[in-house]
Parts: structure tokens; sequence; C-alpha cells
């Protein structure tokens, strides 16, 4: 996978939204820690503690405080970076936030990832952008093995929906702009299954409301027991982003398109079961159904079929679910303990120990 390949990254200039949140700080770490020049976009973290803080990550990188929603502000962030590789994380990223809030959620996710492509097409130096959206972005009813990436996009839930109205908009700005121009922009959407690790702390998220729970000593409560949902570390998908960032920066318009990122079969476990794993790994507690009067409606069972960045890409999972959750309680352990920015160094030895165990060389 040349695009995790440290050398690919050393003195790359790359723009991340979304750096302030979980997923996008492991991928700002990552980054940093192949020599990248990474600049980042996003709104104040939104819980405290956060992976943000506690890795100091405002110190070790160009890091502006803005909305994605400031279509002025983004843009003159982007141009001041001059980025030739953009990856595109921040979102209103909770389902059950959307119900409280649906027309924020669509204004973050559909025009926020329009004014993401706008900036884009304005700044020149850009050659390369992954633009990442959700596995929820598909119509429910997919087949046994799992939705395939030319499968129908679609929603019953206003997150769910914005996540295919984004897929649209990125659609519509590739043919129209990026494709026609005399220097074409390669991009591409991602689609990834439920990520856990270390470092996130919102609610309304199995792991995060389990770790609150375990350090409280109280049960943890979960809604939706008997739901399947594809499971993986934040690093499998990152990896896969960054694998792709390559190839679009090296190979263009040809690998363009939708990609689905999605754990093995073995990962595909009930919630419940989860929470199973998730107390055993830290050593005691227990879990309740929680039996809300009207929960929002939600899938029953999600599966991605990856075969296409397994062919193209050498992109494969490689974590056991067991490995994936030792992991991210050990994180957890760890910070508990931690001073502000010593988790980085952690979070830091975490990413090279998978890049060992997936045979990429030692970060720098």
């Amino acid at each position: 996978m040349t695009g995790v390949a440290p050398g690919f990254w050393r003195d790359k200039s790359v723009f991340v939204t979304g750096h302030t949140g979980f997923k996008g700080g492991w991928l700002a770490t990552w980054l940093l820690e192949m020599g990248a020049e990474v600049s980042g976009y996003a709104l104040t973290p939104a819980t405290t503690p956060s992976y943000f803080v506690l890795c100091d990550l405002e110190h070790k990188m160009r890091s502006v405080i803005g909305d994605i929603r400031d279509a002025a502000t983004l843009t003159g962030s982007m141009q001041h970076a001059q980025p030739e590789i953009v990856i595109h994380l921040a979102a209103q990223a909770l389902v059950r936030h959307s119900h409280l809030e649906p027309l924020a959620t669509f204004d973050t996710n559909v025009m926020g990832t329009a004014n993401l492509l706008e900036a884009i097409r304005r700044t020149s130096s850009v050659r390369a952008a992954v633009i990442v959206t959700s596995d929820k972005c598909y119509y429910p009813g997919g087949s046994p093995s799992g939705y395939r990436e030319q499968d129908r996009l679609g929603g019953v839930d206003p997150y769910s929906a914005s996540k295919a109205c984004a897929e649209l908009v990125v659609a519509a700005y590739v043919h129209s702009f990026f494709e026609r121009s005399e220097n074409p922009v390669a991009v591409a959407t991602v689609r990834a299954g439920n990520v856990i690790g270390g470092g996130d702390w919102a609610d309304d998220r199995i792991v995060p409301d389990a770790i609150r729970a375990l350090q409280k000593v109280r049960p943890l409560m979960v809604r939706n027991p008997n739901s399947v949902r594809p499971w993986q570390h934040v690093m499998e998908p990152l990896a896969g982003y960054l694998a792709l960032a390559g190839k679009l920066f090296e190979d263009g318009l040809k690998c363009a398109g939708a990609w689905n990122f999605g754990p093995g079969s073995s990962a595909e476990i009930t919630v419940g079961q989860l929470a199973d794993l998730l107390i055993a790994q830290w050593g005691k507690g227990l879990w309740r159904h929680s039996k809300e009067g009207d929960p929002p409606p939600e899938t029953a069972a999600l599966r991605l079929n990856s075969i296409k960045a397994e062919c193209e890409l050498g992109w494969t999972p490689r974590l056991t679910i067991q490995e994936a959750i030792s992991l991210t309680i050990d994180w957890y352990r760890r910070a508990e303990r931690a001073d502000s920015g010593d988790m980085y160094a952690f979070s830091a030895e975490q990413i090279r120990h998978y890049c060992e165990a997936i045979s990429i060389a030692a970060l720098r």
C-alpha cells in the first residue's frame, strides 16, 4: 500500500478537515509521524476530554478553528495552506443527534461538503481529495454479501440521508468540474464501518458510553443489543484512506469514485457482543438493555463489501475484533494516568505497531 509508506508522505502538504475530532485526530497523528506538513480545519473539540487536547495536536500542526459551513473562511484557509492532498472528515457524525438537529445535520454534511469541494476547485495546488462519508449512505436492504459501491444510495433518517446527499454532491462536482479541468483533481468518496479506538468521547456511541460507565463503576446501558454492526479499529479505515489518497495522487482520475473499507465478517457482531468483549477486556462491569420509549429507528444490520479495495489497493482489514478492543482499552487505561500531550507518543506507538503488523516499513 504505497499511500501509507512514509516515503510517499514526507513533506507532502495535506489539508485535513475535522482534525479536532476522534478520527481526524488519529489521521493527523499518522500523517505527522510520516513527515507530512499537516494543516487542519475544524470546530473546537466537541468533548472534554478529547483526543486533540490530550495529544497536544494544536502545537504539532497548523490548526485553524473554523466551521465548514463558512465557505469564505474555509476557502481562505485552504488557499493559505496550498495542499497537494485534501482529506475531508468534518461532519455531524451522530445518528441520534440528527433527529434533534436535522437542519444543522444537512447543512453541515451536505452544504459543508459542497463548500469543501468549491474550496478545492479554487485552490490550484490540490491534486487529490478523499471525501469521507459513511456506510450508512446506502439505502437499507443490501445483499447478504454486503453493500457494494454501486448499490443504491439513500437514507431513512436525517444522518444517513445527508451522507447519501453528500455522495451526490461529490459526483456532481467530479463530473461537472474536476474531470473537465485543465489540471484534473482526482476525488474519491470512502465509506467505512463503525470505528472504535482510544480517544473517542462522543455521546451515544457504544465505546465512549462503555468507558464512562466502567470508569464510574455503573452499568452500561445498551439501546439495541441485537443490532449487527461492522466494527473496526480506527487505524483500519485510515490505512485505506491513506492508500487511496496515494493512488489518487499518483494515478489520477482512474482511481476516482466510491470505495468501501469495511471489516471482515468476523468483526460483524452485535452491540451486545461488543459490550461483553469491552467489559471482559476492562476486567469487570456489566451492561443492561436500555428500553427507551420511542428510540429513533436504526438499521438492524450493516455489512460492507470491500472487494474493490482489496483487489485494487491491496488493502484488507488486519485486526481481529479482540485485537481492536485490546488496543482501545489500552489507550483509555493509559489516558487515565497520562499528562496532557503524553498520549501523542502512545498513539504514535500504536500506529507503529499496526504498521509493523501489516508489513509497512517503520515510520521515519
